[in-house]
């Protein structure tokens, strides 16, 4: 049996998705998803082969739902809008079907699915960083971070971030006197922040300038970041240049 997750924030396209699937003898639908916070709780619990996912929703995206996935999922996105599907191959999406869905089509999508699930025990998994750079439009800057936190998700600003610091394998989002741990590299999350309000002061540290209060100088060349809230923040040279420059 093909255990499949539905996930759709509107109840006619999951009745109509139900219906399709009642069809398939070897598909069994687990559970329903009325937005990206329910999925990605109900793929730990229900462990599905297959998801049946929107692309737009509130809250989380289809896309922002596979970044916090704890392992890979096979995925075809069902959608309304026609503008998304090289993303949806970016993330080695099974198929892109376009709403209204018709049982045939449905059919051809499901078919796909059962070649990918026979051709390994699991989908091949993508660097977290090929994950997040899906979720954004091309071009676009990081808006927010998502941080998976056991069952709970935290959507965190970018406004809002004081500082991310390196920590081995993970970075240390610093926002609202509290920090956030994400398996992620600062190199990555550098490469997704907007360069104008974002800057690497140190090879531990990157900046949200906006939240800079005063430089400090104590000892020869050797500089300090006082932000706003009192973190103190060591300066490397090459950084203080791109502070001055920011500036």
């Amino acid at each position: 049996m093909i255990k499949v997750l539905v996930v759709d924030d509107e109840e006619l396209a999951r009745r109509v998705l139900r219906e399709y699937l009642a069809a398939h003898p070897d598909v069994s639908v687990v559970g329903e998803c009325t937005n990206g916070f329910e999925a990605v709780k109900a793929v730990s619990e229900l462990s599905p082969d297959l998801l049946l996912l929107d692309v737009r929703m509130p809250k989380l995206d289809g896309f922002e739902v596979l970044e916090l996935l704890e392992r890979p999922v096979a995925v075809v996105f069902v959608t309304a809008y026609d503008d998304q599907a090289l993303r949806a191959f970016d993330v080695h999406a099974v198929d892109y079907v376009l709403k209204p869905v018709g049982p045939e089509r449905l059919a051809e999508a499901l078919g796909r699915a059962r070649s990918r699930l026979a051709q390994a025990a699991a989908p091949p998994a993508l660097p977290l960083a090929a994950l997040a750079a899906a979720s954004r439009e091309p071009g676009q800057h990081l808006e927010r971070v998502l941080v998976r936190d056991g069952p709970k998700v935290h959507v965190i600003a970018v406004e809002n971030l004081d500082y991310i610091e390196a920590q081995d394998d993970y970075i240390g989002l610093r926002s609202g006197g509290k920090t956030y741990l994400k398996q992620q590299t600062l190199a990555e999350i550098e490469a997704a922040l907007d360069p104008a309000r974002f800057v690497r002061i140190h090879r531990s540290y990157i900046m949200n300038v906006e939240k800079l209060a005063r430089i400090e100088l104590y000892a020869k060349d050797s500089r300090a970041a006082i932000l706003t809230d009192g973190s103190r923040l060591s300066l490397s040279r090459a950084g203080y240049q791109k502070l001055k420059e920011l500036l």
